[in-house]
């Protein structure tokens, strides 16, 4: 039975990692500090034979015991609430966390795929964003925390792999949304649905034109798996080309939920970025990869989780 580390387990996407890898006959270490991860994400895990959990900070120096296939890092604040108000732990999972990772995963003779995302296009200048896209961030704007950390993550890992030869895997993973995520998460999705089945004004931030491409997590997840087992070593987006506007967004979901909220529009955070669509022809060729679920039968699955969720919240 092949083994494989996964940090940031208890997260939304850590745990549906977890039941991916479980369901595919690993034997799977889950490990996570709990600072935004959720224990109940997991919980159904625990009594498996073939499932361990470790709480530990991975910015601190790592060890598993025994041999390890695969490590999946994904410990990391990835909403804009979390990093806002953890900035330090932000840079320090990126650049600490992902050092001890890549160093046990050299260790263990393991191949390692590390958790980027669409943020290292920043603001960006080309759409939709291809992988040679360099980008257009701010490293000193509050966004940078996050941004920055993953730029020095990918940085990091190739490094690794061109001077070590270490078997690496680079996801750049677009908006994604599904079951487990925070009610507080602070992002467009969990925030419209949690306001509309509250019977609360939907708020948007902006005039509501910038766009987002929504990719559901059973998607995303089966093409991080399959680019994990590729021999693709360089970053790859991984997400839905489907482009939608943020008032667009707003709007189906108030249809959805059958409420009558009205928008009401707040400033736009400091460097938000005003369109973000991913360029997936890499893993279409390569990984013979493309979302499945359209965004109707996704949130119709999401909006059943959340409303379970507020109930289990007021219970």
């Amino acid at each position: 039975m092949k083994r494989v580390l996964i940090t940031g387990a208890a997260g939304f996407l850590g745990s549906h990692l977890c039941d991916r890898f479980i369901r595919e006959s690993y034997e799977v270490i889950g490990m996570d500090n709990l600072l935004t991860g959720d224990l109940k994400n997991i919980e159904h895990l625990f009594p498996l034979k073939n499932f361990e959990f470790y709480h530990h900070d991975v910015s601190t120096f790592v060890h598993v015991p025994g041999n390890l296939d695969y490590i999946l890092h994904f410990a990391s604040p990835a909403s804009p609430i979390d990093y806002l108000k953890m900035p330090i732990q932000t840079l320090k999972v990126g650049s600490l966390g992902t050092h001890n990772l890549l160093g046990l995963a050299k260790s263990k003779e393991a191949r390692i795929l590390v958790a980027s995302t669409s943020e290292v296009y920043g603001d960006p200048s080309v759409h939709p964003q291809p992988e040679e896209y360099w980008g257009n961030v701010n490293p000193v704007g509050p966004r940078g925390v996050y941004d920055e950390a993953k730029r020095f993550q990918e940085a990091i890992t190739m490094a690794y792999h061109n001077y070590h030869g270490l078997e690496t895997r680079i996801v750049r993973i677009f908006n994604t949304y599904g079951p487990r995520m925070r009610l507080n998460d602070g992002r467009a999705l969990p925030a419209f649905m949690s306001q509309a089945i509250l019977g609360e004004d939907i708020t948007v931030f902006g005039d509501g034109s910038q766009t987002r491409s929504f990719c559901y997590v059973d998607d995303l997840i089966e093409g991080i798996y399959r680019l994990l087992l590729s021999d693709y070593a360089s970053p790859m987006n991984i997400g839905n080309p489907s482009e939608i506007t943020i008032k667009e967004f707003a709007e189906e979901i108030i249809a959805l939920t059958g409420s009558h909220q009205k928008i009401v529009y707040e400033p736009l955070p400091v460097n938000d970025p005003k369109q973000r669509r991913p360029d997936i022809t890499k893993a279409r060729e390569i990984l013979d990869w493309e979302p499945k679920v359209d965004r109707k039968e996704g949130l119709a699955r999401t909006l059943d989780y959340f409303k379970q969720a507020l109930k289990g919240e007021k219970s």
